[in-house]
């Protein structure tokens, strides 16, 4: 198991982690990641069969410049199978930035817009960050995992946040390339670990 690592020198070796990570990622040519988000796509909807509803990100699409496990298609065809998919809302309010996580119903790809950073949005009203409690599973994002369901975040620390709100037995499920999973991460108190690992070529339990 992943020990924990003081606040300073943990926050210092995850953002040198999340660089490399990142920098290897660019590296993997846009084909390769649509062929890696279609075999991941296969392998969470068979997970996802009987759940009655979803909280996942959106991800920024293939060729930019933080690449990212899709999750597009996989949204939309969870929505069309009739399942409830909740999804991030980033943009400001009339108010200013957001400070809370938020959700909003997903409603299919022609209700989306380009939220903070380019990033998809439902378009639908917003929910509140309490509304993840509705979630039977939520796919999170992230930069590198471990075995035993440690997760390094993006950055930032927007889903360290939205997951206080999801429930005990809600499963959380990350998304990852193969060479995401690590053998050791640094973390922190806060970090709550996930339940499932699913990359192109795997399906992990943690």
């Amino acid at each position: 198991m992943t020990a924990t690592t003081p606040e300073g020198a943990a926050a210092r070796a995850k953002s040198q982690l999340r660089a490399e990570r990142l920098a290897a990622r660019r590296a993997v040519p846009t084909m390769i990641w649509q062929e890696w988000d279609e075999q991941r796509d296969a392998r969470v909807l068979e997970q996802l069969t009987d759940a009655g509803t979803i909280a996942t990100y959106l991800s920024m699409p293939a060729g930019g410049s933080r690449p990212e496990p899709g999750t597009l298609a996989v949204t939309e065809t969870l929505w069309r199978r009739g399942q409830r998919v909740l999804a991030p809302v980033l943009s400001p309010t009339a108010d200013g930035a957001r400070h809370d996580p938020d959700w909003a119903r997903y409603e299919g790809p022609d209700r989306l817009r380009d939220g903070l950073w380019g990033i998809p949005e439902p378009t639908g009203p917003a929910l509140g960050a309490a509304a993840l409690a509705q979630a039977d599973v939520v796919l999170c994002s992230a930069m590198a995992v471990t075995l035993d369901g440690r997760r390094l975040g993006v950055g930032g620390g927007w889903f360290d946040r939205a997951l206080a709100f999801a429930r005990p037995d809600a499963l959380l499920v990350a998304l990852v390339t193969d060479d995401d999973v690590v053998d050791a991460l640094p973390t922190e108190p806060h970090d709550r670990t996930i339940d499932v690992i699913v990359t192109p070529t795997r399906t992990l339990h943690a």
